[in-house]
């Protein structure tokens, strides 16, 4: 898997938000939703393009991740949150997962 830095701006497909990217950035910092394009992060080679879903939130050797699961055809990535992510939304998401609801 080679990581490939794809700097670029988009609005997010859930819930329109401008998000500025860093090269590194994946999801809407607002919502945590995401795209279905890549086959190897950043390198945009899937054609799926479907919504990503976030299903799950991890703390993983001190870092926060977000599981994204694409509501087109169900694959699932993990990416790291950056310090733009909402918080409060990070949380939901963990606390939903934990309850399952």
């Amino acid at each position: 898997m080679a990581f490939r830095r794809t700097v670029e701006d988009f609005a997010c497909g859930h819930c329109g938000a401008p998000n500025h990217g860093d090269g590194y950035t994946n999801h809407c910092a607002q919502c945590l939703w995401s795209r279905h394009v890549d086959v190897d992060p950043g390198d945009r080679a899937d054609t799926c393009g479907g919504l990503m879903a976030p299903v799950d939130a991890q703390l993983e050797r001190g870092r926060w991740l977000v599981v994204h699961c694409c509501t087109v055809c169900g694959v699932q990535r993990r990416c790291r949150t950056s310090g733009a992510d909402d918080v409060d939304v990070l949380a939901e998401v963990a606390r939903r997962r934990a309850t399952g609801f």
